[in-house]
């Protein structure tokens, strides 16, 4: 995660993680400009290369071989990653509307969403087919297929319906890989057949005659059967009707056809064409729109017409990125002419390739060789990224001086300490007002009303249980942050079996203009506002003040009864040990700041942190726990230690057990640990079997310090396994037994490892 002594002037956004993006990614990160903070708004994290798609379903790479991981790259470039879908955009306020999340404030917008084919006119098409693009969703979809075709031996019949290359080059590839594959299992392949719908006479007419007479003999060898001169009309269970009325028998049925552009761009507002592509002229900006730029597929370059093909978006990447900063350092855009023809380069599946550009072709295994080097030398420009130090774009300083809201900075740069630092009221109003506390009978003064201080009243016969919790971001989305921030100062709450009642807020916000700082304490104050308010936890006023990192905190009331207050010095002998949750968090994000974390192992962590302990708390008190907390920053073991101390037991803790978050294993393996990793292994000296257990590879995570971490509970032995049904159920999939409770022995090291 870079830093940056700049305050934030200019908001780059760019929708989708398509091939020119992450061309323009990794240019800010090479030269970023100070002032200009860059969004990526991606339904995928892992974005995949088309042109290896094939030879992922032929089996020759796997899928991190084929896919941009696009959070170390947004790391790289200091860049915030949204993990979200775009579904519109208010042209006349600036924003991009998201699913499930506030709208997010562009000054500069680029859009690289891609295409899918048009099947919406095909009854039945969108639900007994499947289109390949999204390609992530086709490719979700394609293993599954396989496991299907593995295990569940008899005939399948496999129909591609669209033959222009791409088609063509997919159907080859899904043959080679599942005959190689029921070969491997000692199967024939005898029971498989494919079909190729053909809306022409001729397959792939976009290239020279003979490139599809070679085809032609590939198919015909291979036993495809071709479908010339007709459409596919209709899509069943199991079956496709073409225009001819023949229907063919498809276990699997899939779309390779005409692309299609997403339905919200038509009502964006923005100048399509009739098939809804976004118009833009040579500069790559629309055409009603100059702040707004579209490239890639979903672009129409209305002087210079090109098929929709991947090799036109990467070379877009380039000229982008320049039109970009040259706007946003107040420069003239240039105009950008493609290329005129293409090399392509399109494999049969089995490591052999056809090479044509113009009139000419040849093919051969080298020309697959050949293919396969370029597009690993592509991939590894997004894999293999450079230490970067901060350089200032040649101009930068001038344009900046000649920046409108230069004033705004000369003031930036003069904060005042004490309440001078406070947020401005105008912009905490606008920030705030939109916020919706949930109603409680028992708040009488709360967030909107204009008085000092909240009034809260404990009902009768509840006493209050009362937290705080607070720490500066470690990601780079003030929602997602919101939510998790939220949900770790609830968790207090939950494990002393209590009922949230209100919150007070503690946010610092970066400096920045009126604007920018608005917008972020909006976006982290909505997703802070959901945890609250699925708690039933009123947020009732707090503080904010601006700062140089993101932060947030809450101070936390809640009510319980008396005497049904969950304590850590209440565990048993002879109770389990549960934990909801799985480990890991500390190590996943210090690796995340290092550029070495996959971005599905960091979503998964962010899923399990947003999980709200509320319903875990209610269940383990239902089936009589006698002593809960929440695991967060002293680690597994640290936390135990706080039980075991008052409880007067020992515990046995089976490392193989614990729950561990994907890619926790390996980053650890690669020595990445948290900053507070060292002080919370000052406790090993409780360890009984110390010298056993750390040959485990388990043992560094029994210290890695979590945030919004699961509750671990001692319940009694035999209520465990309902226990763990229902939490299971109610959405903790990774609860699990971890140890066992046992009388104190004379030892002084109360915890056993088991390895």
């Amino acid at each position: 995660m870079k830093s940056t002594a700049h305050p934030i002037l200019k908001d780059l956004v760019l929708i989708g993680g398509g091939h020119a993006h992450v061309a323009v990614i990794k240019s800010f990160g090479m030269k970023p400009i100070p002032g200009v903070r860059l969004t990526v708004i991606s339904r995928d994290v892992h974005t995949p290369y088309s042109g290896m798609l094939p030879g992922l379903v032929a089996g020759h790479y796997s899928h991190d071989e084929v896919h941009i991981d696009l959070r170390p790259l947004a790391q790289f470039a200091g860049a915030r990653l949204y993990h979200t879908e775009a579904d519109g955009i208010d042209l006349v306020h600036k924003r991009v509307l998201c699913q499930g999340r506030p709208s997010v404030p562009y000054d500069l917008l680029s859009i690289n969403i891609g295409s899918t084919p048009r099947i919406g006119n095909i009854p039945g098409a969108q639900e007994f087919a499947v289109a390949v693009k999204p390609i992530n969703r086709f490719v979700d979809r394609w293993n599954l297929f396989l496991k299907r075709i593995i295990n569940q031996p008899g005939a399948h019949n496999i129909c591609v319906v669209g033959a222009g290359a791409a088609g063509v080059e997919l159907l080859l590839a899904i043959q080679f890989r599942l005959k190689n594959e029921l070969h491997a299992l000692g199967r024939g392949a005898e029971q498989l057949s494919f079909h190729l719908v053909s809306k022409s006479e001729q397959i792939m007419p976009q290239f020279p005659a003979a490139v599809s007479r070679r085809f032609e003999r590939i198919l015909k060898d291979r036993g495809v059967i071709v479908h010339r001169g007709h459409e596919a009309t209709q899509a069943e269970d199991g079956t496709v009707v073409l225009s001819n009325g023949d229907r063919l028998d498809a276990d699997e049925c899939l779309f390779v056809t005409a692309a299609g552009a997403a339905p919200w761009l038509q009502q964006s507002g923005l100048d399509v064409d009739e098939h809804g592509f976004i118009k833009v002229g040579d500069t790559l900006q629309t055409l009603t729109h100059p702040d707004v730029f579209a490239v890639g597929d979903v672009a129409a370059v209305v002087n210079h017409p090109r098929p929709k093909a991947g090799v036109f978006a990467v070379r877009q990447g380039k000229p982008l990125s320049k039109n970009l900063r040259r706007l946003l350092l107040q420069q003239a855009p240039k105009p950008f002419t493609p290329q005129n023809s293409i090399l392509a380069l399109i494999s049969s599946g089995d490591k052999y390739a056809i090479a044509t550009k113009g009139s000419f072709s040849a093919a051969g295994k080298l020309l697959w060789t050949w293919k396969d080097w370029i597009d690993r030398r592509f991939m590894k420009k997004y894999s293999d990224l450079p230490e970067m130090k901060e350089e200032s774009e040649p101009g930068v300083d001038r344009a900046l001086t000649n920046h409108d809201t230069f004033k705004e900075i000369s003031a930036i740069a003069m904060r005042c300490g004490g309440c001078g630092a406070k947020v401005g009221a105008g912009v905490l109003t606008r920030a705030l007002a939109e916020l919706k506390p949930v109603p409680r009978d028992d708040i009488l003064i709360g967030l909107h009303d204009p008085d000092d201080a909240a009034v809260v009243e404990v009902p009768a016969g509840k006493v209050m249980v009362h937290t705080v919790d607070y720490f500066r971001s470690f990601i780079d989305d003030p929602y997602l942050f919101g939510k998790i921030s939220a949900n770790h100062s609830l968790s207090d709450i939950f494990a002393m079996g209590g009922e949230a009642q209100s919150a007070l807020a503690i946010a610092t916000v970066p400096y920045g203009i009126e604007t920018q700082v608005e917008a972020t304490l909006n976006q982290m104050m909505a997703g802070a506002m959901e945890m609250l308010n699925d708690a039933n936890a009123a947020l009732v006023g707090g503080h904010t003040s601006e700062g140089a990192e993101l932060a947030l905190g809450f101070s936390v009331n809640g009510l319980a009864d008396k005497d049904k207050i969950l304590r850590k010095g209440g565990m048993e002998p002879g109770n389990v040990l549960i934990l909801t949750k799985a480990l890991g968090t500390g190590t996943l994000f210090a690796a995340d700041m290092q550029q070495k974390a996959k971005g599905r192992w960091i979503d998964a962590a962010l899923d399990s942190m947003i999980l709200s302990n509320r319903l875990a708390g209610d269940c383990l008190f239902r089936h009589g726990a006698t002593a809960c907390t929440d695991v967060t920053g002293f680690g597994l073991l640290g936390h135990m230690v706080e039980m075991i101390r008052p409880s007067g037991v020992d515990v046995e803790i089976d490392m193989r057990a614990l729950p561990i978050m994907d890619g926790a294993l390996e980053t650890v393996g690669m020595g990445i640990l948290s900053t507070l990793q060292p002080a919370n292994v000052r406790l090993r000296r409780a360890i009984r079997n110390q010298e056993q257990a750390v040959a485990s590879v388990y043992y560094p995570l029994v210290f890695d310090p979590q945030t919004s971490g699961g509750l671990l509970a001692s319940v009694p032995a035999d209520h465990a396994d309902a226990c763990l049904a229902e939490l299971v159920q109610l959405g903790y999939g990774r609860s699990t037994v971890v140890g066992t409770v046992s009388q104190q022995s004379q030892h002084l090291e109360p915890v056993t490892l088991i390895c």
